[in-house]
């Protein structure tokens, strides 16, 4: 059983972290580890889990995983520290989010360059549908299915953190909700390919600016999903997701094409 059908405290990190498959252990570590940090799941400035801990999630020997941490230290993505309160720390540009704040009111800066590169454009699409569908059938799932056992109450708590957030801190904890819905879905293999198409999406949206109005549209929306959600109504729950969804994507393209 798992840690939110037992009703403790949920693990951030479970979406990601699994064991990874015989053959290609340095590879697929990287790839989990890359996704806790660029979907902020440890924010910048705060420590990884032990050694210990992440070999033991990850399957893999204490040897793999410092050759993992050895690279992107070497990336400059997370930095050691020793002593009595010492680890393995994400450095502070890689929290999502974290672009300067913008001088007038109606949005956050985008890239330190100031540039937008095109990505492909059949990509972008792709990406886009492949979290539309994740997105929507997660919704759908929890709504039609029901929540387990301190679900609503993790469901509020995400949905109250996004209506909170500084504009610095939104972007992450918008990623915490939408993969908190994803989780409570029920299917680790559907919360496992969220987290990864989320990571390219918040990699794409960190090339964007963050607009006021826009953010205040998406908290409407995150409110009527946990709304339809808790009270069943799986229609609606998946009608407001692909909307949301929709709009992003409307961004995105606008931004990015």
């Amino acid at each position: 059983m798992d840690d939110a059908r037992r009703g403790a405290a949920p693990d951030p990190l479970a979406p990601v972290l699994r064991t990874v498959r015989a053959g290609n252990g340095f590879e697929e570590a990287l790839e989990q580890i890359l996704q806790v940090i660029r979907l902020g799941l440890v924010p910048g400035g705060e420590r990884l889990p032990s050694e210990r801990e992440l070999a033991d999630r990850l399957g893999v020997s204490r040897v793999t995983l410092r050759e993992v941490l050895r690279v992107l230290q070497e990336q400059g993505m997370v930095e050691s520290r020793r002593g009595r309160y010492g680890g393995t720390f994400v450095r502070h540009p890689w929290e999502p989010g974290a672009e300067p704040v913008p001088a007038g009111p109606a949005s956050q800066a985008g890239p330190a360059d100031g540039t937008l590169r095109r990505p492909d454009t059949a990509d972008l699409e792709d990406t886009l549908r492949f979290r539309e569908v994740l997105e929507v059938g997660a919704a759908g799932l929890c709504a039609a299915e029901g929540l387990p056992p301190g679900g609503a109450e993790r469901l509020r708590a995400a949905l109250d953190a996004t209506r909170d957030a500084a504009l610095a801190d939104y972007r992450r904890q918008d990623t915490l909700f939408h993969l908190a819905l994803a989780e409570l879905a029920g299917s680790p293999s559907l919360s496992a390919q969220y987290a990864g198409v989320r990571a390219t999406v918040n990699g794409l949206l960190n090339r964007i600016p963050l607009l006021v109005r826009n953010l205040e549209h998406a908290q409407r929306q995150h409110t009527a999903l946990v709304d339809a959600v808790l009270t069943g109504d799986a229609h609606t729950a998946r009608a407001v997701a692909r909307e949301h969804c929709a709009g992003t994507a409307a961004l995105l393209r606008g931004f990015l094409l």
